[in-house]
Protein backbone atom coordinates (compact mmCIF):
# COMPACT_ATOMS: atom_id res chain seq x y z
CA UNK A 1 0.00 0.00 0.00
CA UNK A 2 2.72 2.79 0.28
CA UNK A 3 4.76 2.58 -2.49
CA UNK A 4 1.43 2.85 -4.36
CA UNK A 5 1.04 5.86 -2.37
CA UNK A 6 4.03 7.18 -2.85
CA UNK A 7 4.09 6.28 -6.51
CA UNK A 8 0.43 8.21 -6.68
CA UNK A 9 1.68 11.00 -5.02
CA UNK A 10 4.66 11.63 -7.40
CA UNK A 11 2.41 10.95 -10.35
CA UNK A 12 -0.19 13.40 -8.98
CA UNK A 13 2.99 16.16 -8.16
CA UNK A 14 4.16 15.40 -11.94
CA UNK A 15 0.98 16.51 -13.31
CA UNK A 16 0.85 19.98 -11.20
CA UNK A 17 4.24 20.37 -12.26
CA UNK A 18 3.70 20.24 -16.23
CA UNK A 19 0.06 22.48 -15.11
CA UNK A 20 2.82 25.16 -13.69
CA UNK A 21 5.10 24.93 -16.88
CA UNK A 22 2.09 25.25 -18.91
CA UNK A 23 0.89 28.49 -16.93
CA UNK A 24 4.93 29.88 -16.96
CA UNK A 25 5.32 28.60 -21.21
CA UNK A 26 2.18 30.37 -21.93
CA UNK A 27 3.35 33.64 -20.41
CA UNK A 28 7.08 33.22 -22.14
CA UNK A 29 5.43 32.85 -25.41
CA UNK A 30 3.07 35.76 -24.80
CA UNK A 31 5.83 38.33 -23.63
CA UNK A 32 7.98 36.92 -26.53
CA UNK A 33 5.26 37.51 -29.22
CA UNK A 34 4.53 40.93 -27.47
CA UNK A 35 8.48 41.71 -27.77
CA UNK A 36 9.06 40.68 -31.63
CA UNK A 37 6.26 42.65 -32.84
CA UNK A 38 7.18 45.46 -31.25
CA UNK A 39 8.45 48.89 -33.02
CA UNK A 40 12.04 48.72 -33.09
CA UNK A 41 14.32 50.62 -30.44
CA UNK A 42 17.65 52.29 -30.31
CA UNK A 43 20.16 49.36 -29.94
CA UNK A 44 21.15 49.24 -26.14
CA UNK A 45 24.28 51.44 -25.42
CA UNK A 46 27.96 49.81 -25.15
CA UNK A 47 27.66 50.42 -21.57
CA UNK A 48 24.83 48.71 -20.72
CA UNK A 49 25.62 45.88 -22.62
CA UNK A 50 26.75 43.65 -19.55
CA UNK A 51 23.67 44.35 -17.39
CA UNK A 52 21.76 42.59 -20.34
CA UNK A 53 19.11 39.89 -19.32
CA UNK A 54 18.48 37.35 -22.17
CA UNK A 55 15.40 36.70 -20.45
CA UNK A 56 14.39 40.23 -20.77
CA UNK A 57 16.12 41.39 -23.56
CA UNK A 58 16.31 38.61 -26.41
CA UNK A 59 13.98 39.24 -29.28
CA UNK A 60 14.27 42.96 -28.48
CA UNK A 61 13.68 44.64 -32.16
CA UNK A 62 16.53 47.06 -32.46
CA UNK A 63 17.43 49.76 -35.17
CA UNK A 64 20.93 51.69 -35.74
CA UNK A 65 23.76 52.60 -38.20
CA UNK A 66 26.74 50.91 -38.70
CA UNK A 67 29.19 49.92 -41.26
CA UNK A 68 29.50 46.26 -42.25
CA UNK A 69 32.65 44.93 -43.03
CA UNK A 70 33.08 43.38 -46.38
CA UNK A 71 34.72 40.29 -47.30
CA UNK A 72 35.47 38.44 -44.13
CA UNK A 73 31.80 36.32 -43.25
CA UNK A 74 31.51 33.83 -41.46
CA UNK A 75 29.59 31.10 -42.54
CA UNK A 76 27.66 29.25 -39.37
CA UNK A 77 26.20 25.55 -40.98
CA UNK A 78 22.63 24.81 -39.65
CA UNK A 79 19.27 23.46 -40.73
CA UNK A 80 16.53 26.34 -40.93
CA UNK A 81 15.53 28.23 -37.96
CA UNK A 82 12.13 27.52 -36.32
CA UNK A 83 12.16 31.04 -35.51
CA UNK A 84 12.36 31.78 -39.44
CA UNK A 85 9.01 30.07 -41.11
CA UNK A 86 10.15 31.63 -44.37
CA UNK A 87 13.29 29.21 -44.72
CA UNK A 88 13.59 26.04 -44.97
CA UNK A 89 16.25 23.10 -45.09
CA UNK A 90 20.65 23.16 -44.80
CA UNK A 91 22.17 26.29 -45.37
CA UNK A 92 24.73 28.70 -43.99
CA UNK A 93 23.74 31.82 -41.45
CA UNK A 94 25.87 34.16 -42.93
CA UNK A 95 27.69 36.63 -40.37
CA UNK A 96 29.25 39.86 -40.55
CA UNK A 97 31.06 42.15 -38.22
CA UNK A 98 29.03 45.88 -38.33
CA UNK A 99 31.20 48.75 -36.79
CA UNK A 100 28.66 51.63 -34.80
CA UNK A 101 29.79 54.97 -34.60
CA UNK A 102 31.85 55.01 -31.10
CA UNK A 103 34.27 52.19 -32.74
CA UNK A 104 32.66 49.29 -30.65
CA UNK A 105 31.34 45.94 -33.33
CA UNK A 106 28.14 44.26 -33.46
CA UNK A 107 27.95 40.67 -34.90
CA UNK A 108 25.17 40.77 -37.60
CA UNK A 109 23.68 37.67 -38.85
CA UNK A 110 22.79 38.67 -42.55
CA UNK A 111 20.20 36.22 -43.29
CA UNK A 112 20.10 32.30 -44.48
CA UNK A 113 21.62 31.21 -47.67
CA UNK A 114 20.49 27.54 -48.98
CA UNK A 115 23.09 24.69 -49.30
CA UNK A 116 23.04 21.17 -49.86
CA UNK A 117 23.58 18.66 -46.98
CA UNK A 118 27.67 18.49 -47.54
CA UNK A 119 27.60 21.98 -47.27
CA UNK A 120 27.86 23.24 -50.76
CA UNK A 121 26.06 26.91 -51.40
CA UNK A 122 23.22 26.42 -54.00
CA UNK A 123 23.27 30.73 -54.82
CA UNK A 124 25.63 33.04 -54.42
CA UNK A 125 25.28 36.08 -51.81
CA UNK A 126 25.25 39.58 -52.31
CA UNK A 127 28.03 41.50 -50.25
CA UNK A 128 26.94 43.79 -47.59
CA UNK A 129 26.36 47.45 -48.35
CA UNK A 130 28.73 49.29 -48.40
CA UNK A 131 29.45 53.12 -45.79
CA UNK A 132 27.28 53.53 -43.04
CA UNK A 133 23.99 51.11 -43.19
CA UNK A 134 20.65 51.40 -41.34
CA UNK A 135 20.18 48.29 -40.03
CA UNK A 136 16.98 46.74 -38.31
CA UNK A 137 16.72 43.61 -36.28
CA UNK A 138 16.19 41.41 -33.64
CA UNK A 139 18.91 40.89 -30.55
CA UNK A 140 19.79 37.18 -30.06
CA UNK A 141 22.07 35.59 -27.59
CA UNK A 142 24.54 32.98 -28.50
CA UNK A 143 23.87 29.59 -29.24
CA UNK A 144 25.43 26.70 -26.55
CA UNK A 145 27.43 24.15 -27.56
CA UNK A 146 26.30 20.40 -27.08
CA UNK A 147 28.09 17.05 -26.88
CA UNK A 148 26.77 16.50 -30.77
CA UNK A 149 27.74 20.44 -32.34
CA UNK A 150 30.41 19.54 -34.89
CA UNK A 151 33.96 21.16 -34.42
CA UNK A 152 34.08 24.55 -36.01
CA UNK A 153 36.41 24.14 -39.54
CA UNK A 154 37.91 27.89 -39.21
CA UNK A 155 39.97 27.11 -42.25
CA UNK A 156 37.68 26.10 -44.43
CA UNK A 157 35.08 29.34 -42.94
CA UNK A 158 32.66 26.75 -42.03
CA UNK A 159 31.25 27.01 -38.31
CA UNK A 160 28.71 25.21 -36.09
CA UNK A 161 27.11 27.70 -33.26
CA UNK A 162 26.25 31.15 -33.46
CA UNK A 163 28.34 32.69 -31.04
CA UNK A 164 29.58 36.01 -31.53
CA UNK A 165 32.54 35.59 -29.66
CA UNK A 166 33.92 32.35 -31.27
CA UNK A 167 33.13 33.89 -34.69
CA UNK A 168 34.98 37.32 -33.46
CA UNK A 169 37.83 35.14 -32.78
CA UNK A 170 38.43 32.88 -35.68
CA UNK A 171 37.83 35.64 -38.00
CA UNK A 172 39.95 38.62 -36.24
CA UNK A 173 36.66 41.28 -35.51
CA UNK A 174 38.31 41.85 -32.06
CA UNK A 175 36.07 42.52 -29.41
CA UNK A 176 31.73 42.32 -30.25
CA UNK A 177 28.41 42.61 -28.27
CA UNK A 178 27.84 39.45 -26.24
CA UNK A 179 25.19 38.91 -28.16
CA UNK A 180 24.02 39.20 -31.97
CA UNK A 181 21.73 40.76 -34.34
CA UNK A 182 19.01 38.97 -36.40
CA UNK A 183 18.57 41.43 -39.74
CA UNK A 184 15.69 42.46 -41.16
CA UNK A 185 16.76 44.78 -43.40
CA UNK A 186 18.06 46.08 -45.19
CA UNK A 187 17.34 43.57 -47.73
CA UNK A 188 19.84 42.34 -50.57
CA UNK A 189 19.39 43.26 -54.14
CA UNK A 190 19.59 39.59 -54.93
CA UNK A 191 17.55 38.53 -51.83
CA UNK A 192 20.82 36.75 -50.49
CA UNK A 193 21.48 36.27 -47.96
CA UNK A 194 17.90 36.44 -46.94
CA UNK A 195 17.07 38.31 -44.06
CA UNK A 196 13.17 37.98 -42.22
CA UNK A 197 11.68 38.95 -39.17
CA UNK A 198 11.77 36.17 -36.34
CA UNK A 199 8.76 35.02 -35.31
CA UNK A 200 9.05 33.10 -31.81
CA UNK A 201 7.67 29.76 -32.07
CA UNK A 202 7.82 27.78 -28.42
CA UNK A 203 6.74 24.77 -28.10
CA UNK A 204 3.76 23.86 -25.21
CA UNK A 205 3.31 20.59 -24.50
CA UNK A 206 2.87 21.00 -20.86
CA UNK A 207 -1.09 20.28 -21.05
CA UNK A 208 -0.62 17.24 -23.01
CA UNK A 209 2.11 16.22 -20.26
CA UNK A 210 0.34 16.89 -17.72
CA UNK A 211 -2.72 14.53 -18.93
CA UNK A 212 -0.48 11.83 -18.93
CA UNK A 213 0.92 12.00 -15.37
CA UNK A 214 -2.48 12.41 -13.85
CA UNK A 215 -3.66 9.11 -16.32
CA UNK A 216 -1.13 7.18 -15.05
CA UNK A 217 -2.59 8.18 -11.74
CA UNK A 218 -5.58 7.38 -12.13
CA UNK A 219 -5.04 4.23 -14.02
CA UNK A 220 -2.89 3.22 -10.85
CA UNK A 221 -5.99 4.42 -8.66
CA UNK A 222 -8.11 1.97 -10.37
CA UNK A 223 -5.39 -0.67 -10.21
CA UNK A 224 -5.01 -0.36 -6.45
CA UNK A 225 -8.80 0.05 -6.03
CA UNK A 226 -9.33 -3.45 -7.66
CA UNK A 227 -6.78 -5.27 -6.53
CA UNK A 228 -7.79 -3.79 -2.63
CA UNK A 229 -11.36 -5.23 -3.94
CA UNK A 230 -10.01 -8.55 -4.67
CA UNK A 231 -7.90 -8.70 -1.58
CA UNK A 232 -10.77 -8.03 0.62
CA UNK A 233 -13.04 -10.65 -0.72
CA UNK A 234 -10.20 -13.40 -0.45
CA UNK A 235 -9.97 -12.63 3.20
CA UNK A 236 -13.56 -12.79 3.72
CA UNK A 237 -13.86 -16.07 1.96
CA UNK A 238 -11.00 -17.45 4.05
CA UNK A 239 -12.82 -16.57 7.39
Amino acid sequence: MIPAALAFGVLIALGTWQLQRKAWKEGLIAALNAQSQAAAAALPPPETWPTLDPARDEYRRVSFNAKFERGNEALVFASASAFRPDVSGFGFWVFTRAQLADGRSVAINRGFVPSNPTGKLNVEFSPPPAGDTAITGAVRWPDRRSWFTPEDKPSQNVFFVRDPAVLAAAKGWGSVAPFYVEQETPVPPSGWPQPGKLVPSLPNNHLQYAVTWYGLALVLAVVFAAWAVKSAGEARREV
